[in-house]
């Protein structure tokens, strides 16, 4: 069943959601601060390890880097392209709705859970390759992966920051699912290399999700998200200067 990823994942996010809301309520506000810091610090590693990943290769025994210029090339356009359509403000808005229509008024975490919630499980190749596999082919064994590590991760994060984190759920189904069902105009585009920026980007975002976790909003990360569509047609202007 195409779309059966998505679904998955999106269980699994609120089954999540849910569990972390009655582990939440049993712990003091001392020990959901100290989880907070431990999920900051754990979001900042999954971060620095999937950007040195991608960024660094052995040549020869020898370590060399690759894709600086892209790397700043792409957050620069990203930046002032998110900026421009002031993303953040836009998801804050709708987390404000979300807040309103569930009548969470006196939930003073509410938009930022949910904001950093969705940042968290959107950004990273699993999300976009998983989807194309299960389009094309059916396939949700990459979704069904990433809903087992997304489970654990707002289980931790609800119990922490509250229910805003449960309607993350709402964004990756809409990411997912409409990257599924485009799945075939998508493929071709989706070069060794662009996975490769688009993982080097999505790592350094979710590195940015870690330090606002940790000490508080410093970056507006979700006016960096179209760095990822930048790095995806950098790879593209790559391929085709090399034919």
């Amino acid at each position: 069943m195409i779309g059966l990823g998505t679904i998955i994942n999106t269980a699994a996010i609120i089954l999540g959601g849910l569990s972390g809301m009655l582990f939440g309520k049993k712990i003091t506000k001392r020990f959901q601060d100290t989880l907070t810091s431990a999920i900051a610090v754990c979001t900042l590693f999954i971060g620095i390890a999937g950007t040195l990943q991608e960024m660094f290769t052995v040549v020869n025994g020898e370590l060399s880097s690759a894709g600086t210029m892209m790397m700043i090339g792409c957050f620069a356009l990203g930046a002032l392209t998110g900026e421009a359509l002031n993303l953040e403000k836009r998801m804050e808005t709708f987390g404000e709705w979300l807040k309103r229509k569930t009548k969470s008024d006196s939930d003073t975490l509410f938009v930022d859970g949910f904001v950093t919630a969705s940042l968290t499980v959107c950004i990273g190749a699993m999300a976009v390759v998983g989807a194309i596999k299960d389009g094309l082919t059916g396939d949700y064994s990459i979704l069904a992966a990433k809903a087992v590590l997304d489970l654990i991760i707002i289980v931790i994060m609800t119990a922490s920051l509250g229910k805003g984190c449960i309607f993350s759920a709402i964004p990756v189904a809409v990411f997912q699912g409409v990257i599924t069902l485009l799945a075939r105009l998508i493929e071709p585009i989706m070069t060794e290399t662009a996975l490769s920026y688009l993982s080097l980007t999505g790592s350094m975002l979710i590195f940015c999700v870690g330090v606002n976790l940790l000490w508080g909003k410093k970056i507006k990360v979700a006016n960096l998200l179209p760095t990822i569509v930048f790095a995806v047609i950098w790879a593209l202007i790559e391929g085709l200067i090399k034919q």
